[in-house]
């Protein structure tokens, strides 16, 4: 038999590409969290348009998210082509660089309303305590993939993880940023909980915080974080101090009534009575404008991607792929539940953004690099 020289010199590579083979991977990708990723971030940036209209003539807020988005969206696709095995890798390196940041914050960052959070490099600033939740997360993921302890946690245990957990807050705090700090704490112990803790620790760590509040209220919270906790306490006292963004706040959500006033037609944002009404306070915006109609189904959107992430944990075969996206879902989780509970009144005034909503490139870059990597995991769950 005789062979050309293309049949003899080419040794077989093993992999041979069928046809049609990566049209039949595209279809099997699973896009639920990227989609209800683009449903949010239309209403997002749907609502931004109203919310900042008024002090905003020329929109640079709503064309600065966008740009955020697309900054977002460049590194989506760089994140889908790891494996997510390469985060568990370098999960310290993340940690360490992160926690650098933060320290630099504290020496080299830029202030903003009595508080410094932001770094700047020329005309980009960029907040350090946002992408700590992440690094964080990917760092504990990190610390109990390899874990085997049986029978729940301890003290000792938890010793290590819990200095993880205490430096970025230290250093987030000293900022000030109470809400970001509470973010990641909720988020620990969430985590933790989820990995069982023996019931001797739990209520002896539930003694210690209960003894150490008094000391935390008086030492570590500033004058305004106290004055805050009071006014949520008793909602009546200082309506024109403390307890003035709160009460606005529920007024315009309660305005809203069943449908809403319409589209850019509340009166608490557009004559500016509610203040920060483009960052922390951007779902009153909304619930003014759209009723609890269109709460509901802002709702429901925001349940339907916890579930689409919470599907993509339980369905990871590997324990790092499985607690990182446990972890992601917890910090989506809390962010809805505590900036929203708390323009109800439900909770003190934090500083903490509603996912795809408030505006805030940092915030936003860190929401979509989470959707990146639980869109990593749930596409790549299988390959090892």
């Amino acid at each position: 038999m005789t062979y050309s020289w293309t049949e003899r010199d080419v040794e077989p590579t093993g992999f041979e590409p069928r046809s049609g083979m990566y049209e039949e991977e595209l279809r099997k990708f699973n896009w639920n969290l990227l989609l209800l990723q683009f449903a949010l971030f239309g209403i997002g940036i749907w609502n931004l348009v109203s919310a900042s209209g008024v002090q905003d003539k020329s929109f640079g807020l709503y064309k600065s998210q966008l740009i955020w988005f697309a900054i977002g969206l460049v590194l989506t696709a760089v994140i889908l082509l790891f494996h997510y095995s390469f985060f568990s890798r370098v999960a310290y390196i993340i940690y360490f660089a992160n926690v650098a940041l933060l320290a630099l914050v504290l020496v080299a960052g830029k202030s903003s309303l009595g508080a410094k959070r932001w770094i700047g490099f020329g005309a980009l600033r960029i907040q350090p305590s946002e992408f700590m939740k992440l690094s964080l997360v990917i760092c504990l993921a990190k610390y109990f993939e390899n874990d085997r302890t049986v029978g729940g946690y301890g003290l000792k245990e938890l010793a290590l993880p819990t200095l993880l957990l205490a430096i970025p807050v230290g250093l987030i705090i000293l900022q000030p940023d109470l809400g970001t700090a509470l973010i990641l704490v909720f988020t620990f112990a969430s985590m933790m909980l989820f990995l069982r803790i023996k019931g001797r620790t739990l209520a002896l760590l539930a003694i210690c915080a209960a003894t150490a509040a008094p000391m935390v209220y008086k030492f570590g919270l500033k004058d305004y974080q106290r004055q805050r906790l009071i006014s949520f306490i008793d909602p009546s006292s200082d309506v024109r101090g403390a307890n003035y963004n709160r009460r606005q706040s529920q007024v315009a959500i309660g305005s809203g009534q069943l449908f809403g006033k319409g589209y850019r037609k509340g009166t608490q944002s557009q004559l500016n009575f509610l203040p920060e009404h483009h960052t922390d306070f951007i779902f009153s915006v909304f619930s003014e404008e759209h009723g609890f109609v269109g709460c509901a189904i802002l709702l429901v959107l925001y349940l339907g991607f916890l579930t689409q992430g919470l599907s993509v944990a339980y369905q990871s075969n590997e324990k790092f792929a499985m607690l990182m996206s446990l972890g992601l879902c917890l910090v989506f989780f809390w962010h809805v539940v505590v900036n929203m509970a708390m323009v109800m009144g439900l909770l003190p005034v934090v500083g903490v953004p509603l996912p795809f909503l408030s505006y805030g490139g940092s915030a936003l870059i860190t929401a979509m690099i989470g959707v990146a990597l639980l869109t990593n995991v749930a596409n790549k769950k299988m390959m090892f």
